[in-house]
């Protein structure tokens, strides 16, 4: 799988246009995730009209933080949760970058 060429794929995100180069396997998460942060913007800017959208997509982007801090601090029953984690978050800095 690291042999392959990067794909590029362009996601709106908060109604702007991101270039990304990413792994063919990763498409699916970073559309949901992309998907995902969107909904949070709008939910953002339906909630407080009177913040434009950079507020919005700055609060979102925040909240992710927040909960991957939280997330972080839970006890891993799970032994692969660190790597899923690490994994989203890497994800999220594909995304966000």
């Amino acid at each position: 799988m690291q042999d392959q060429e990067p794909k590029n794929i362009t996601v709106l995100i908060a109604g702007r246009p991101y270039p990304l180069k990413i792994n063919e396997a990763d498409e699916p998460a970073i559309r949901r995730i992309v998907k995902e942060v969107n909904e949070k913007v709008n939910r953002f800017q339906l909630t407080y009209t009177n913040k434009d959208k950079q507020d919005c997509l700055s609060m979102a982007l925040l909240t992710y933080a927040v909960d991957l801090q939280k997330a972080k601090q839970l006890p891993a029953n799970d032994p692969s949760l660190p790597n899923r984690l690490s994994e989203l978050e890497a994800l999220l800095d594909k995304v966000l970058a």
